[in-house]
């Protein structure tokens, strides 16, 4: 009999994502927007995971994600001198606790 090695599970971690949305019916945009941009905390093992489960969240939601540009973990960010505040460690907190996707900000965009 020979025993299966079990990999360790990769811990999940919050990644910061800056997704481009385009314009779908029913989105939620405002009538005269063009897309919106949307900060997100998302929980994940790695970054990919992340930004699968963020695009497939907005899909679900009758939104139109184009592009996604991520910024990495709380540390990576702090490594590059980025400043993170007490109110978007909370929501890192809790998009980490809750295995979610939170967003942080919308802005639409206009011509």
């Amino acid at each position: 009999m020979s025993e299966k090695s079990e990999k360790p599970r990769k811990k999940q971690q919050v990644y910061t994502l800056v997704i481009e949305l385009g314009r779908k019916k029913g989105d939620g945009l405002p009538k005269n927007a063009t897309g919106a941009g949307l900060m997100c905390y998302a929980s994940g093992v790695d970054e990919a995971e992340a930004v699968r489960e963020t695009v497939a969240i907005l899909k679900q939601a009758d939104m139109a994600p184009l592009d996604v540009t991520g910024y990495g973990t709380l540390e990576e960010r702090e490594k590059q001198g980025h400043e993170i505040g007490a109110e978007e460690r909370e929501l890192m907190e809790r998009a980490l606790a809750e295995n979610s996707v939170i967003i942080a900000q919308m802005d639409p965009y206009y011509d």
